[in-house]
């Protein structure tokens, strides 16, 4: 007899700018009825939101402990470091080689179910022989959009050697061969994506890939509420003021939040967006370097674009607004 639910399996790389998006899917997959097992680390899903209740039977959280690296009795991750956020750029080797280290375990947990597919970050390339075995589809998720898939699918899969080179060095967590060995390994690649937003560019990835490329919408957050019903005081201020500006004319800057920009690199981004005489949005993760809020920027830089330009310091979520009175 046919199954009647369909079980897909998640398993992200451990930075939430990769689990979030894989979350938003397992709900969206959730909603059609699919039923989700979300892999990662116990700290790692601790993190994640909670799913909407009327999902929470169809989405389960899959805990899988994160192996333990020593080197002379020397733990090579600080304790209870699971995630990119909880290291320093220079231990994120080590995240991934304890990451790799997951496969036994989730080699363990896949052999014990019937599964439809198996979604896998870029990361994940250890999952193929996984799959193989046990005979499940794998499905590459990209967290990026179809622009960036797009110029670095070239390299994976054509081999360019200058262009291999960059991407193999130690300052990246992984090489060419293994993103290949993940888009040679899969059924179909997924993007974060639509066509209204690059439609050119999912249409060129498929054709480079030779695979279906899926656009999977831009998945925004669950909780996201409509203007009306933002309370906030910062946010209701922030929308009065974009509401003043002429239409194309703010300029976004943002780096992630996980990005840790030098006193030097912030410096200077302000230093062109004073320049520029252009609006604009700054979203700015408070540097480490940084005393308070005020020490983040240079000296009179907000009294100089006051009106002009609006910096938040802090998570999306936190934002302090700088430039609105």
């Amino acid at each position: 007899m046919a199954k009647e639910v369909l079980h897909v399996v998640m398993l992200p790389w451990s930075a939430f700018g990769h689990m979030m998006p894989f979350f938003q899917l397992s709900i969206a997959l959730a909603k059609s009825g699919v039923e989700v097992s979300f892999v990662s680390t116990p700290k790692n899903i601790q993190g994640l939101p909670k799913p909407p209740p009327n999902l929470s039977t169809l989405i389960n959280f899959v805990e899988l402990p994160l192996p333990t690296l020593h080197n002379n009795n020397h733990e090579l991750l600080p304790e209870n470091a699971e995630a990119t956020v909880d290291i320093p750029f220079d231990k994120i080797q080590y995240l991934k080689i304890a990451y790799d280290l997951l496969q036994q375990s989730f080699k363990q947990f896949i052999a014990n179910r019937i599964l439809d597919w198996i979604i896998i970050d870029a990361m994940s390339h250890w999952v193929d022989n996984i799959a193989q075995e046990y005979h499940v589809p794998l499905l590459n998720f990209s967290v990026f959009s179809a622009a960036t898939c797009t110029f670095f699918t070239p390299v994976h899969l054509v081999g360019d050697r200058k262009r291999k080179q960059s991407i193999t060095s130690p300052d990246n967590l992984t090489s060419a061969p293994e993103v290949a060995k993940t888009f040679n390994a899969c059924q179909a690649v997924a993007v974060r994506s639509c066509p209204e937003y690059e439609g050119e560019y999912l249409n060129l990835l498929e054709k480079l890939i030779g695979k279906p490329v899926i656009p999977v919408g831009l998945l925004a957050p669950e909780n996201h509420k409509g203007r009306e019903q933002i309370t906030d005081e910062s946010w209701i201020k922030i929308f009065q003021w974009l509401d003043e500006q002429k239409p194309r004319s703010v300029v976004f800057v943002g780096f992630g939040s996980e990005c840790k920009l030098t006193k030097d690199q912030v410096y200077e981004m302000a230093h062109g967006l004073e320049l520029s005489g252009l609006s604009f949005l700054w979203a700015l993760r408070k540097p480490d370097w940084a005393v308070d809020d005020v020490d983040a920027l240079p000296s009179g830089f907000f009294e100089r674009t006051h009106g002009r330009g609006v910096v938040s310091i802090g998570w999306l979520h936190n934002w302090r607004f700088w430039g609105i009175h």
